[in-house]
């Protein structure tokens, strides 16, 4: 059984920065047998990030839409998981008003961070919390998931402005803010799954050295900065920008 003990030692061995900025995407099952369940898997990365920033996606893209256009900071779950469903009711932490493309973030400027997403009508515009990672030189954090769980990646294909990513209609969506604020947000939506192919690359980030492996309890880990990976990706779109087709 893995306890915090165990699970803090393993991100320490990943030489994480505990004072930068991480975002992560976890898949919980994957982690195996831990004390006290997911709730320790929280703690963890919040006792190691104390003197940081840490984001967890809060996405519900799966249950706001034209049909149901009511996203509610406060109220509304999440679509993604255990981990960043108990992480947006936790104290201390502050989630963005995006209705659809929503993150949850501790410590070191959090509120800031996520301040102003309720603005933007795509999923991850260039000024909201997803371009903020880029600006932080955020480390993102796979703990269980692949590279087609990496939303910083749709981010980058939003600013180079791929073709057939984004619907040119916008849904009429309303987000609450904390202070119980409702504000109109037209979104448009992701078209199709080109996620599923960002493996792809995988191989060619492995072998570059910006894609890293480590191990969080039971579960595989892939994780690397978001700068370098923009970086990296940004001349292989612009040369194919069907690369992930």
């Amino acid at each position: 059984m893995y306890t915090k003990d165990t699970l803090l030692e393993n991100l320490k061995q990943m030489n994480l920065d505990p004072k930068g900025t991480i975002l992560v995407h976890a898949s919980y099952k994957s982690i195996g047998d831990v004390e006290n369940g997911p709730l320790t898997v929280l703690e963890t990365l919040i006792e190691y990030m104390s003197e940081g920033l840490l984001v967890f996606p809060s996405h519900t893209w799966a249950t706001v839409n034209e049909e149901n256009p009511i996203y509610s900071v406060t109220e509304t779950p999440g679509c993604i998981g255990i981990i960043p469903e108990l992480a947006r009711k936790r104290a201390g932490g502050f989630r963005s008003a995006h209705p659809t493309h929503s993150v949850v973030a501790f410590g070191k400027d959090a509120k800031n961070f996520i301040q102003g997403d309720e603005k933007f009508d795509t999923p991850c515009d260039r000024s909201s919390a997803w371009g903020r990672l880029l600006d932080n030189e955020a480390t993102i954090l796979l703990l269980g998931v692949g590279l087609n769980r990496d939303t910083f990646i749709h981010g980058i294909e939003e600013w180079l402005d791929i073709p057939g990513r984004l619907t040119e209609e916008r849904e009429n969506l309303i987000s609450i803010l904390a202070d119980g604020k409702k504000v109109s947000v037209p979104s448009r939506r992701h078209i199709g799954h080109p996620s599923e192919n960002f493996p792809r690359v995988q191989d060619y980030l492995l072998e570059k050295h910006i894609l890293n492996v480590g191990k969080f309890g039971d579960a595989p880990v892939l994780y690397h900065n978001a700068k370098e990976l923009y970086v990296a990706l940004k001349p292989l779109l612009q040369e194919n920008p069907a690369l992930f087709s």
